[in-house]
């Protein structure tokens, strides 16, 4: 069974550069590109502030093109 089956196990919430977030085992050091996003506690803790939080899914870099094509029609 792996960590990220635990409900019990306790976890941070992560986010990478492109605003994409994810939740990582709180005793493991983070992979690189990814930095803490506001919280921790159990898997359901966590996977909960994500959906609160995690409102646009699109990842930043295409947000930005997006907004800019649209600046551009105007």
């Amino acid at each position: 069974m792996s960590i990220f089956d635990s409900e019990d196990a306790t976890f941070h919430v992560v986010m990478n550069h492109e605003e994409q977030y994810s939740i990582w085992p709180a005793d493991r050091e983070l992979p690189a590109g990814w930095r803490p996003a506001g919280t921790t506690g159990n898997k359901r803790e966590c996977l909960e502030y994500i959906d609160r939080t995690w409102t646009d899914m699109r990842p930043l870099s295409l947000r930005r093109r997006m907004d800019a094509a649209a600046r551009d029609k105007d």
